[in-house]
């Protein structure tokens, strides 16, 4: 079976601190992968370098076995249409309403007329609990966890073919997380796409993946089921999963 996405030697150094040291990283078809592991790691780098947002410095990026790394102008763009990203903070525009927000990419990148496009919107909204007169609101107008819906909604709403969460439950409760962590696997399953996703918190990590991997400097140092996280075996591992401050993770404090 041909990956969905496909990371081969990926590397990538900000002058003489290298980020991606040589990764290599599969997600299946239909499969929710979460990368874990502490600041600095690489983890949002990777997923920028897939975005095309960061240009990597070596290696391969490859989605359905097609090299993406060289893509530029329309094939770039048409390869955008197939993703879904949903932003730590829920990055909406302050000066749209949340219809428009949500029908952001039918609009400019499928060409929909806007009054289709607000239908979509409405009928994705309700998809993550959020009625119809929500709509017209402005995103100040709406608490954090309606931000992050709104976000997951326009994540979803041209029903990509892979979704990217970056910290999906970043700045919740523990509740509203878990409210969230619920929609993430609703909509995923629902649409039936491949999910990648990076997150510090374990408890969304545990619940919304298939497969767990984690990054420790630039590299994956462990890939497993999701259920065996907890008792991987792996010191790296463990340490990060029970926030330990003693282990082999050294994490840097300035004075």
């Amino acid at each position: 079976m041909t990956p969905k996405i496909a990371l081969s030697g990926l590397r990538k150094a900000f002058g003489p601190k290298v980020v991606l040291d040589g990764l290599d990283l599969e997600v299946n078809p239909g499969e929710s992968l979460v990368i874990i592991g502490g600041s600095g790691t690489g983890k949002s780098v990777a997923l920028k370098c897939i975005l095309g947002l960061l240009r990597p410095d070596g290696g391969s990026i490859r989605i359905d076995g097609e090299e993406t790394i060289t893509l530029s102008g329309r094939a770039r763009e048409r390869l955008m249409t197939r993703f879904g990203m949903l932003f730590q903070g829920a990055a909406l525009f302050d000066s749209l309403p949340v219809w428009e927000n949500v029908a952001f990419g039918l609009i400019q990148g499928h060409g929909m007329r806007r009054r289709l496009a607000r239908d979509a919107a409405v009928e994705t909204l309700a998809q993550v609990g959020l009625s119809a007169d929500v709509a017209d609101l402005t995103p100040s107008e709406l608490s954090g966890g309606m931000q992050k819906r709104v976000g997951l909604a326009r994540a979803i709403a041209s029903k990509p073919e892979i979704i990217f969460f970056d910290e999906p439950t970043t700045g919740l409760d523990p509740i509203m997380a878990d409210v969230i962590n619920d929609l993430i696997l609703k909509c995923v399953r629902t649409l039936g796409a491949t999910a990648l996703s990076i997150t510090h918190d374990m408890a969304s990590a545990r619940k919304i993946a298939d497969r767990v991997a984690m990054l420790h400097q630039g590299q994956v140092i462990w890939e497993g089921p999701a259920a065996a996280v907890k008792d991987s075996g792996n010191p790296y591992v463990d340490q990060f999963v029970h926030g330990r401050a003693e282990g082999p993770i050294r994490m840097r404090v300035r004075a």
